[in-house]
């Protein structure tokens, strides 16, 4: 299995419109983040954890000419506000049009169906996104193709839930604030952890970096990873020297393998 860090940013991306912190300002492409995502490729199935407003120069960035399905974490704009650009792998290279498969829980489709109604209309215009959606919860896990998925459920907020995935020795989480017990016995056994950690000090809505270590040290993965990062992480290298050994702040562009 290979895992692509598309981006690695909280919703305003790194560096911040106007800010003019040594972050923002930083010449290292490691502090350069855009909006959270990720590509994985198991056995065959090519598939994104999430399309948000850099969806497109996300997928020109990697080459990624493919794509089967898209997972979604939740309804937020920088989730899923790059969907309308699905509509090239359902024309590009197929001699018929082939629809994107997106998977989420109902909330999240009753907003992708509000903010994409002209993809569902009765009589389309052309050129139009072709989408099919698949509604999902916590509750079962689902398969695409011979790939079987597990949801786990978060709280973002006391308004909000929100998705992660476990992809056999792989669990994605990001942007949650509180996982139950029961969600994070389904994290048993993995080798690689990636999980949100918006800043050092704790928000409303997102773990801190202690936090994310807390529930790293509950789960034992072999390795994990830091995303949905905003500019108050700080400096790559001076951050990346503050965690303890097996975790890494992730970046834009990083890849990395799972047996």
């Amino acid at each position: 299995m290979k895992l692509i860090f598309l981006g690695t940013g909280t919703s305003q991306g790194v560096p911040v419109i106007g800010c003019r912190c040594e972050v923002c300002r930083s010449k290292d492409e490691r502090d350069r983040r855009l909006r959270t995502s990720a590509f994985i490729e198991v056995d065959g199935l090519r598939l994104t954890i999430d399309a948000g407003p850099d969806f497109r120069q996300q997928m020109l960035r990697h080459d990624i000419r493919d794509l089967d399905a898209i997972l979604l974490t939740h309804e937020h704009k920088d989730h899923t506000a790059g969907i309308d650009d699905v509509r090239a792998f359902n024309f590009v290279d197929f001699p018929e049009i082939r629809p994107m498969h997106i998977y989420a829980n109902r909330n999240t489709l009753n907003t992708i169906t509000k903010d994409f109604d002209y993809a569902f209309e009765q009589n389309k215009y052309r050129g139009v996104p072709v989408i099919e959606l698949h509604e999902i919860s916590a509750e079962e896990s689902f398969n695409i193709g011979d790939t079987t998925i597990i949801p786990i459920e978060g709280s973002h907020s006391e308004r909000f839930r929100v998705l992660g995935y476990r992809i056999g020795k792989l669990a994605y989480l990001t942007d949650f604030n509180a996982i139950s017990d029961s969600e994070l016995h389904k994290l048993e056994g993995i080798d690689t952890l990636v999980i949100n950690a918006l800043r050092w000090t704790e928000h409303s809505s997102h773990f801190s970096v202690g936090e994310a270590l807390q529930i790293i040290s509950r789960v034992a993965p072999r390795r994990a990873y830091l995303t949905h990062m905003s500019h108050k992480i700080g400096l790559y290298d001076e951050a990346q020297a503050k965690l303890p050994k097996g975790v890494e702040f992730a970046y834009d562009g990083l890849t990395i393998n799972i047996e």
